[in-house]
């Protein structure tokens, strides 16, 4: 894939630090962390490492990366690593999956309750599809599955959601067979919504009685407890929105399409088609309209303001497993589930060498790191190639 023309930190180099000057203020700790983590991502600030050929000699400098969980350039070598170890827990089963979605009217108090609120969205999510997978009237198995927390839409707007990767069946009740799911077809999804929906709204209420929530602004009037009740039985009323997308098969496609999903930031360098002067235009998924492609022009500083919203409150994981993947239980249910399927353990791909960096430019040989270097040593050797150039 070509390098991107434009980055997320084009743009923070343009107009970071004006937007800083007007909204400081309203601005956390974390979201200051991601705009200098992404402005001296892979710039001679962070450091870098001297790079050698193995066959020809030919040496060149790279820069450190800022391993920013929010950068758009820092998520491939996660990304990889993350898909490598996954490769260890592959069934030979087709797999699902299905996305939750909350009420829009419930977007405002989420965000004013971010670390609570994400985590209930995991927990309700997951318990709807332990219980209605668990029910004999269902499918009538115990499933493990992985979720992910994604938290805006294609137009950087607030839209939290997960999406959920599931093996097509599960465990038996005790242990002893595996129950296979029809090979189009999991659960349905208007159960999923309602257990969902009633999962969600109890722990909203326990969050409630026991003083958890916080209310600021257009929420401040939920602080009244028959406000507050009466808001539970709107999103009673409505329709929550759960999708099952279309199988996509076993798991030689699984790690293909959970890239897609894991260690994605709320836009990536590809995204952005042009930075001009104060204003930025980007391409996005208009999914109302049979997902047709669709350029957004937005000023340099609201772009900012919709991609801060998306930083994660600190230590909040966003991807975590469910069931029989749980980390507690994976070492012990994951053979199980092996046995019943007769299947053994995928081969794992080889991984290569953590040294090697890249091809060699001259003649295609194997880059390795020689030397690691602190920004001065950098800035030292910088200077000392201008001084050379300045005699010349």
């Amino acid at each position: 894939m070509t390098r991107p023309p434009w980055g997320v930190a084009d743009i923070i180099r343009r107009a970071g630090n004006k937007f800083i000057e007007r909204y400081g203020g309203s601005l956390t700790w974390a979201q200051l962390k991601v705009l200098r983590a992404i402005d001296r991502c892979r710039t001679a600030a962070l450091g870098g490492h001297r790079d050698q050929c193995i066959r020809c000699g030919y040496q060149a400098i790279s820069y450190n990366s800022c391993r920013n969980r929010h950068c758009p350039k820092c998520q491939t070598n996660a990304r990889e690593k993350w898909l490598r170890a996954r490769e260890r827990e592959l069934l030979p089963v087709g797999y699902f999956h299905l996305v939750f979605s909350v009420p829009h009217a419930l977007v405002p108090l989420t965000w004013q309750n971010q670390k609570l609120l994400f985590d209930l969205l995991f927990n309700a999510s997951a318990a709807a599809l332990l219980e209605v997978a668990a029910n004999p009237a269902h499918l009538g198995a115990e499933v493990g599955f992985l979720s992910i927390l994604h938290t805006w839409g294609q137009t950087l707007q607030r839209h939290p959601h997960i999406h959920c990767v599931v093996p097509g069946g599960g465990l038996s009740p005790d242990h002893t067979r595996w129950i296979r799911s029809p090979p189009t077809f999991f659960l349905p999804v208007r159960v999923l919504s309602r257990v969902f929906r009633k999962r969600f709204v109890a722990g909203l209420r326990r969050a409630f009685h026991a003083r958890q929530l916080a209310f600021f602004g257009t929420c401040q009037a939920l602080t009244d407890e028959k406000a507050f009740a009466a808001f539970l039985r709107t999103l009673l009323r409505q329709e929550w929105v759960v999708y099952a997308k279309p199988p996509f098969g076993g798991p030689e496609h699984v790690l293909q399409y959970l890239a897609r999903y894991t260690h994605r930031v709320a836009i990536s360098n590809h995204r952005l088609l042009a930075v001009d002067g104060d204003h930025v235009t980007f391409r996005w998924k208009d999914y109302a309209h049979h997902s047709k492609s669709r350029a957004m022009t937005l000023t340099l500083e609201e772009f900012l303001r919709r991609f801060l919203q998306h930083v994660l409150p600190k230590g909040l994981p966003r991807i975590r497993y469910f069931g029989w993947l749980a980390n507690r239980r994976r070492p012990r249910m994951l053979p199980l589930c092996r046995t019943l399927l007769a299947a053994t353990p995928p081969t794992m791909t080889a991984s290569g060498n953590g040294d090697t960096a890249w091809q060699c430019p001259a003649c295609g040989g194997a880059m390795r790191v020689v030397e690691r270097l602190t920004a001065q040593q950098i800035q030292r050797e910088r200077s000392c190639r201008v001084d050379i150039l300045d005699s010349s």
